[in-house]
């Protein structure tokens, strides 16, 4: 039997899978990731970590089986910016002089003021964002690295988006993928085939040292996702991932991405297969809402439209929320009742699980109808991270209405359900910006961990009124690597690739019972915003 192996770097470990070639995952291995934080909104890793781990994981799921068999592999990874001088060892990111240090995380905020700069500019690339970089992407980052550790610059001879990283490891090619370089370093991409480097851009950013021989630091030589990399694993990645030399790479995906491609083509009865009616939900810490169209559409304060991002041909725009899964892990592990839930809880129930339980209940004695009812009180807005979408601001902050002097368990379990409604009603707003700009959606597709959570998944479909489909073979990013595995067989196209390997889906279809009481909230939701924005208005004035 043919496999493929798919990688999947993400926030706080790494997982490989050994996939068939119709997309059902037969083993999967996981180990966890150092993450460094030196100070707040400071975020670093090490690629010698991230590539130690990505080898034993690796390793590990291809361990019973015969290498030949092995036909092609994938790497996808969060967009975070790593830095290697000319001898390919790790160049330090960190102000504390950390040297393993040589990875800026994704979630890292360091470069809010020189985000701030480069939109001063309004250049015109800046359409292709929303209208505005974001602090987490590479532009920003390696304007803060330039100013702030100038020996550092100076010493990285190459700058990778991690997924760009992980094939130069796996083959030592210094290519990059369209993907990551659209969508994270303002590289400029059109169906004409005009792709390329805004030199003017650069200029203004005083960045123009990056056009140095052929603009090799952040790449010259760039593939779309799944494009074979020559001549494949070179003889040192293959005895360190247990594989065979020459074995086919595919050109990377940023991890977000990879999840979009891998349950995109998702086959369900009766609902359309059109990838542009289709709304897909990456939920992890984070979470990455993607949408691909034939057409260019600009969204404000969405991402893109990237061409050829995720889907050969179709232009991606992309939303997301800063704090989603991590958020609600900080409304739990924060919560004075957390201690005494985990210590009564039997087995291997998770703590997300009980409190879903316990809100039934409580709803059942309060002969409420929806649990969803509970939180008629209960006001959140989630933005703890700052807004990623639709609202294009990185200094919003958190905000909670409705507490009181109790501590017990079901204050914590309602305060986690107006969390997960919260989340829901932030997805509903970057919908609607969507659908405004000339976006229809008529499905939404959700993985990742928050996609096992029956209470938050019925809660989309409610909010939004849309059906939600959730992936049988539920690991969709490791699905997606291994699709770019795939494709870099050459048998077949990614349109063919996509379709064979994605499978079925779970459907789950809103009640309309509730769908007055969301409405109600989510104005709520808005005002909460508003009224923040007012705080600070009062705030800044002069007494």
């Amino acid at each position: 039997m043919d496999f493929f192996v798919g990688v999947d770097v993400g926030t706080g470990s790494v997982r490989a899978a050994l996939v068939t070639s119709n997309g059902k995952i037969k083993k999967i291995a996981t180990c966890p990731l150092e993450v460094f934080n030196p100070a707040p909104n400071f975020y670093e890793q090490s690629s010698d970590n991230i590539w130690s781990a990505v080898c034993h994981v690796v390793k590990s799921v291809v361990a019973d089986t015969y290498a030949e068999n092995v036909k092609g592999i994938g790497f996808d990874a969060t967009c975070s910016l790593v830095a290697i001088d000319k001898t390919g060892s790790p160049v330090t990111v960190s102000l504390t002089g950390q040297e393993k240090s040589n990875v800026i995380l994704w979630m890292d905020h360091r470069a809010y003021e020189e985000a701030e700069f480069i939109n001063a500019t309004a250049h015109d690339i800046l359409q292709y964002v929303g209208g505005r970089v974001s602090l987490e992407m590479q532009t920003p980052k390696m304007l803060w690295l330039k100013k702030n550790l100038p020996a550092s610059w100076n010493s990285a001879a190459l700058l990778f988006d991690l997924p760009d990283f992980l094939t130069w490891k796996a083959t030592e090619s210094e290519s990059r993928s369209l993907c990551s370089l659209v969508c994270k370093w303002n590289y400029g991409a059109n169906p004409n085939g005009k792709h390329g480097w805004d030199e003017d851009f650069f200029e203004q950013l005083n960045l123009r040292d990056l056009k140095k021989d052929n603009w090799r630091k952040i790449g010259n030589d760039v593939r779309m996702p799944g494009d074979a990399i020559e001549p494949g694993l070179s003889a040192k990645a293959a005895a360190e991932l247990g594989l065979l030399k020459d074995t086919p790479v595919g050109t990377s995906l940023i991890d977000a991405h990879a999840g979009g491609l891998g349950m995109i083509g998702c086959y369900v009865p009766d609902i359309s297969p059109n990838f542009s009616n289709r709304l897909a939900l990456i939920c992890g810490t984070s979470t990455c809402h993607m949408i691909v169209n034939e057409n260019k559409i600009y969204v404000s304060g969405v991402w893109g439209p990237y061409y050829s991002a995720m889907v050969p041909g179709m232009w991606l725009n992309e939303g997301g929320q800063s704090a989603t899964g991590k958020l609600l892990d900080h409304v739990i592990d924060t919560h004075p009742a957390t201690p005494g839930i985990l210590n009564s809880l039997a087995g291997n129930k998770h703590i997300q699980q009980h409190l879903s339980e316990l809100l039934h209940v409580m709803a059942e004695q309060r002969s409420l109808q929806n649990v969803s009812y509970l939180t008629k009180d209960v006001h959140v807005w989630p933005d703890f991270h700052g807004n990623r979408s639709p609202l294009a601001d990185p200094t919003l902050k958190g905000m909670v209405s409705g507490l009181s002097l109790s501590v017990d368990q079901e204050n914590l379990a309602l305060l986690y359900l107006a969390t997960v409604q919260a989340l829901t009603y932030g997805t509903k707003h970057i919908i609607e910006t969507m659908t405004s700009a000339g976006h229809n959606i008529e499905t939404v597709l959700v993985c990742g961990g928050l996609s096992q959570n029956p209470l938050f998944i019925q809660i989309q479909a409610d909010v939004l009124a849309l059906p939600v489909l959730c992936p049988l073979e539920r690991e969709s990013v490791l699905v997606g690597s291994a699709i770019l595995g795939a494709c870099a067989t050459k048998q077949c196209s990614m349109h063919e690739t996509i379709k064979r390997m994605a499978g079925t889906a779970n459907i789950v279809k809103p009640t309309s019972e509730c769908y007055k009481y969301h409405l109600r909230k989510y104005h709520v939701f808005k005002k909460m915003v508003q009224d923040q924005q007012d705080y600070r208005r009062l705030m800044s004035e002069e007494l």
